[in-house]
């Protein structure tokens, strides 16, 4: 069954911007927390973004991870335990700006 977010992450307000991602309760290293975009098969133009991926806020020091599943999948994963109430983010850059 479809579920837009995991049961451990909720949506609320952010001190980043707008509204944010938080962890519900303690999040491992290493978990994979789930899909933040889709690219169309028949349109790579056309990335859908998943309520994860809509909600994520930026962060040069982020605590996750993306990775692309095949070419039409990018998740979100830990790359450090993160505490109960703390925002979940990711770099949105795909490169190092020097």
């Amino acid at each position: 069954m479809y579920r837009p977010l995991p049961d451990y992450v909720t949506i609320r307000k952010s001190p980043i911007a707008g509204l944010g991602l938080f962890a519900t309760k303690k999040i491992l290293a290493g978990t994979y927390i789930g899909i933040v975009h889709i690219v169309n098969k028949n349109d790579p133009a056309d990335v859908i973004r998943t309520p994860l991926g809509g909600f994520g806020n930026h962060s040069d020091t982020p605590n996750c991870f993306k990775i692309n599943f095949g070419q039409t999948k990018t998740w979100i994963g830990a790359i450090r335990d993160i505490e109960p109430d703390e925002e979940i983010t990711w770099k949105y850059t795909l490169y190092e700006i020097k």
